[in-house]
């Protein structure tokens, strides 16, 4: 048993040493002078079009646009979590009935929700 501990010990310091290293590499390589730093205009100008902007060039977008976003995510989510209930129901039984009409209620309640405060609503 200590030693399936000992696999999950390893995993965790090697998730570790990348969280550290990865980050510290490149300003490591940065010190040794492995990255170049000579500044130049040109890096710093357009490259899509190969023209320069004109006028303001950030475009605020709407946050409703996240927002449903977000929303086709949790829904698409919904859809995972409801897949392999469907698959078993007959092997879950009343309980795993019970487990989903609690999460769909949850969920429903959410969603009235939001559209009570006129989250949903496209201004």
């Amino acid at each position: 048993m200590l030693a399936q501990f000992g696999y999950v010990g390893i995993l965790l310091l090697i998730a570790i040493g990348f969280t550290v290293i990865i980050p510290v590499l490149p300003m490591l390589l940065k010190l040794i002078g492995l990255i170049p730093q000579k500044k130049n205009s040109e890096k710093n100008m357009s490259y899509e079009c190969g023209m320069t902007t004109i006028g303001k060039t950030q475009v605020q977008f709407n946050f409703r646009y996240y927002f449903f976003a977000v929303l086709f995510v949790l829904l698409d989510m919904l859809t995972i979590f409801l897949y392999p209930w469907a698959v078993n129901i007959k092997d879950l039984g009343a309980g795993g009935l019970v487990a989903v009409g609690i999460f769909l209620l949850i969920l429903t309640v959410g969603y009235l929700y939001a559209w009570r405060k006129g989250a949903l609503q496209w201004k």
